[in-house]
């Protein structure tokens, strides 16, 4: 069975190629956190857990560090003591951590990625990819930007507005790609937490190519509110005008953890094992996986397993990996290239212009074929600026952040 991927050349225009080699799935979260920001637990207790839990691949993202240095932390019961501490003992030894007391406070020297990276790694099976989370914003609205397979940690980047602080850090990812070698690249974290990110602010963003769609985080507010446009709607105006009006490259969307809780589970809690992305490629190696997710080989979920995801020149279908007495409806959304693109502000029950994602036609994102079962196929008209695909199921899934929450995938926007 021939398999495709999606390409950028040179010029900017994207065709279909053929994927060589044997290419496979691989599991992975690109967004965590750990005691060396704001987690509570210790970053080689989480990357065993992912590893143990199925996991190929992990992205330690702390908050405006990497775990790189000489770094002490304060030791209380629910922030590296008590059941993290116990955890980290009964797996890695009682000799592994060393302790102080520094001015009458307990303190665990937190280990690096370096030191940490051999105990829990495994060749073609488990991965640590180096990562940071740059937190920053503009007055009270905040803009946060994973950076993956990072060289070097990247300050918090000022600006003059929402869009400017994005373009900013981008700008810095990008320039340590080039100086460095290294493959690499930033993606949008949680647009609509604090609602800091709007479509508008993502839309004209040159260099940016990857946001997400979901996070497990409690209060991310995925779906939306009243006044805010849901992040599925968010990437459907994203991918519209980016190809229908400034013939920039489209954004894939990702699922993400956003894990900071590791000693309790529920809904209020921001925990592992909710969101994650599949990445096809040959080799577990970050170089290849960037390779691949840059390419749209990949698909974001947060409990529905796809066997395959093919794109031929007039198809684009999909085999679902069912489970027993789950069914699936499978979405295949997209806009057409001659849209309507009218859209208005928000406002307020006053009439007041409210700061949000504006309202567009009906023609953004619409539904243009359903399906379902566990295989599922659309053929392209020809005026698609693109198509994606959204599958649901009606399985709860194992960790909710929300009530009902059902396990769904998501698939790479793919046109004519």
């Amino acid at each position: 069975m021939t398999r495709f991927r999606i390409l950028l050349c040179l010029a900017g225009v994207w065709t279909i190629s053929a994927l060589g080699g044997e290419a496979r799935w691989w599991k992975g979260n690109l967004h965590t956190h750990s005691l060396w920001s704001d987690g509570d637990d210790y970053p080689e207790s989480i990357a065993a857990w992912y590893r143990d839990h199925g996991y190929n691949f992990l992205a330690l993202s702390d908050h405006n560090r990497m775990q790189q240095g000489d770094h002490w932390e304060n030791l209380k019961p629910t922030h590296g003591g008590g059941i993290a501490l116990e955890r980290n003992r009964q797996r890695f030894g009682t000799n592994w951590l060393q302790f102080r007391v520094h001015k009458g406070t307990n303190q665990v020297r937190l280990k690096t990625l370096a030191e940490f990276r051999p105990l829990v790694e495994q060749p073609g099976r488990f991965l640590l990819i180096p990562s940071e989370e740059i937190t920053g914003g503009h007055l009270s609205l905040p803009v946060h930007i994973n950076a993956t397979n990072l060289r070097e940690p990247i300050a918090p980047q000022g600006g003059t507005n929402v869009m400017d602080v994005i373009r900013k850090v981008v700008s810095a990812v990008l320039d340590q790609r080039r100086r460095t070698g290294q493959p690499m690249f930033p993606h949008i974290n949680h647009p609509n937490f604090g609602w800091g990110i709007t479509a508008e602010d993502l839309i004209p963003v040159e260099g940016e190519r990857f946001f997400e769609v979901y996070n497990g985080h409690p209060t991310v507010h995925n779906a939306g509110d009243r006044l805010h446009a849901g992040t599925d709607q968010v990437w459907d105006i994203v991918l519209a005008w980016r190809l229908g009006r400034l013939g920039l490259p489209p954004v894939f969307g990702l699922a993400v953890d956003d894990s900071h809780n590791y000693e309790k589970e529920g809904p209020g809690e921001s925990n592992s094992g909710r969101g994650w992305v599949m990445v096809r490629a040959e080799t577990l190696t970050a170089n290849a996986l960037v390779a691949a997710m840059e390419a749209g080989d990949f698909y974001a979920s947060s409990g529905v397993t796809l066997r395959d995801v093919r794109r031929t020149p007039g198809e684009l279908h999909i085999d679902i990996e069912p489970e027993a007495g789950v069914t699936y409806r499978t979405r295949f959304i997209g806009t057409r290239r001659a849209f309507n693109d009218t859209r208005h502000p928000v406002t307020n029950a006053k009439g007041e212009p409210v700061r949000a994602t504006q309202r567009y036609h009906g023609d953004v994102g619409e539904v243009l074929a359903e399906v379902t079962g566990p295989s599922a196929t659309y053929r392209l008209r020809g005026d698609e600026l693109y198509v994606r695909a959204r599958i649901d199921s009606n399985r709860p899934v194992d960790r909710p952040v929300t009530k009902g929450e059902t396990a769904t995938a998501w698939t790479q926007p793919t046109w004519p």
